[in-house]
């Protein structure tokens, strides 16, 4: 991958924070955050593309998380962590904080980079998309005033 992925990994327990970037550092641009108000702070001074959080944290879930920042930061793909098998944490997560995937702690390696990377290519084609929809949108109003030139001439 020729970017960086830059990776936000919020969770209340920061040995978590420290053997995530340990792991990833060497694949991603790591931010971590022991608290939501911490990820906040750095997304108003980082662009994300990944945005990874624990679902059992104290004040405010990740799903709370997840769903407040979607009005403000809708573009980065949400993946949520949990040490518990909460079925109805996954079914809020899915429905209210818009998220990609739910991975279970401790988390596989393997499982949890190419869960990233993946999320990644979702976000990089999302961003093409808008990209060509704005050329799109462009031709289109050249082609309309060009039709109306050729209309009044």
């Amino acid at each position: 991958m020729e970017k960086k992925i830059n990776v936000l990994y919020v969770d209340d327990e920061s040995n978590n924070l420290v053997a995530f970037k340990a792991l990833f550092r060497r694949d991603f641009n790591i931010f971590t955050a022991v608290s939501a108000e911490e990820g906040k702070a750095l997304m108003k001074e980082q662009t994300f593309h990944v945005i990874l959080t624990d679902q059992r944290m104290p004040g405010v879930t990740g799903v709370e998380f997840l769903e407040s920042i979607i009005g403000e930061y809708p573009d980065p793909i949400r993946i949520l962590l949990t040490g518990y098998a909460d079925i109805q944490a996954v079914i809020s997560a899915i429905n209210k904080g818009q998220v990609y995937r739910y991975i279970t702690k401790p988390w596989d390696e393997q499982e949890l980079k190419m869960s990233i990377e993946n999320a990644y290519e979702v976000y990089a084609l999302r961003e093409a998309n808008k990209e060509l929809t704005t050329k799109l949108i462009q031709a289109n109003e050249q082609l309309d005033f060009m039709l109306r030139q050729k209309l009044l001439s």
